[in-house]
């Protein structure tokens, strides 16, 4: 398997931690830990498994983790809905946040539709190219 840093999902779902993280140092208060905890751990767990699918030895375990990738997407957008409307983080960060969540879940749908996709078989050597 390649080297999952040239993998252009896994290079946005970086930049998407990164931002999550930026955010997530903003959020104050005891009471608020946990959901900081869960955003960033959400976060994080895109390009990690990504990356860990990467490195496995057959195209179904790396659609296994790209789908653990697209559910952790989800449930990232779901404590971002919840940050807005509690009014922890602003409308702003939501919206830049939720549209790069949602552009990284849309990139490992077609990613998971890429691989497995059928293949053709390959064209068998001609006589001009043996």
């Amino acid at each position: 398997m390649s080297d999952f840093k040239k993998l252009h999902v896994w290079q946005k779902a970086h930049a998407l931690s990164l931002s999550v993280d930026r955010t997530s140092k903003r959020i104050r208060g005891n009471q608020y830990w946990s959901l900081r905890s869960q955003i960033f751990r959400a976060a994080l767990s895109i390009p990690a498994n990504i990356a860990e699918g990467r490195r496995q030895d057959s195209e179904k375990e790396f659609v296994r983790f790209l789908r653990i990738a697209r559910a952790s997407a989800s449930e990232l957008e779901s404590h971002l809905i919840f940050a807005r409307d509690a009014k922890i983080i602003s409308e702003e960060e939501y919206v830049s946040l939720v549209t790069e969540t949602i552009r990284v879940r849309k990139m490992l749908y077609a990613l998971i539709a890429r691989v497995l996709s059928p293949r053709p078989p390959a064209d068998p050597p001609t006589a001009s190219s043996r």
